[in-house]
């Protein structure tokens, strides 16, 4: 059992590894796709919108085989299977992550940037210190799902061979004919996403002072 719970933990700091780092690079990737998805540029927007399209429109464990097998078999590059999974995980999350922010940008009222012009703040300072932390306070729900999801998404890493915690226990499962490891994998998954849940309620009631 003590060997069972260290192979259990060493998988559940990769699994951690990645949802990081996924948060990392997506959360602002997600704002960039965004603002390509609302520019009034078709050159800009058309080009944004199929990309989300594509990868709205895929299974994330498709787009998890081509990110690590494509470049080698297309370019001859190659490249480590956590950063691969890094690479798709974060694409992928930021393409949702930009449509959350779409939703909560286009539901503040246009007399906000209307008053904002008014008052001498340019289009930046509009954004990022009037309408931004009201989109915040608004999306708050929707990336709580998102993110809870991603810890569960995490175990589709072991799909190209990353050694997070559900194949940690589906290692240890196939090596003792046991569904135990399982069975505490799913614990573990459990607990992360419960200390997730606690985070973003503490989040919203922190932000509550925009009602």
């Amino acid at each position: 059992m003590q060997k069972l719970l260290v192979a259990m933990l060493q998988g559940s700091v990769t699994s951690l590894g990645v949802f990081f780092l996924t948060l990392l690079f997506s959360l602002p990737l997600g704002l960039l796709i965004c603002m390509g998805r609302m520019h009034k540029s078709r050159i800009i927007r058309y080009p944004v919108s199929t990309l989300m399209l594509i990868v709205r429109g895929t299974p994330l464990i498709l787009q998890l085989i081509f990110i690590y097998f494509a470049p080698y078999y297309l370019f001859r590059l190659s490249y480590d299977r956590f950063t691969a999974a890094i690479i798709a995980f974060s694409i992928n999350y930021a393409c949702y992550f930009a449509e959350i922010y779409r939703g909560g940008i286009e539901s503040i009222p246009n007399g906000q940037y209307e008053a904002s012009k008014i008052l001498g703040f340019t289009k930046g300072q509009t954004f990022f210190r009037i309408i931004l932390p009201q989109v915040i306070k608004r999306i708050i729900p929707a990336t709580g799902n998102e993110v809870i999801t991603l810890v569960k998404d995490t175990a589709l890493a072991q799909t190209i061979g990353v050694a997070e915690l559900f194949r940690a226990a589906q290692n240890a499962a196939s090596r003792e004919f046991s569904t135990v490891p399982i069975f505490i994998a799913g614990i573990f998954y459990f607990v992360m996403n419960w200390v997730v849940t606690a985070l973003f309620v503490q989040l919203e009631k922190k932000l509550s002072y925009y009602k």
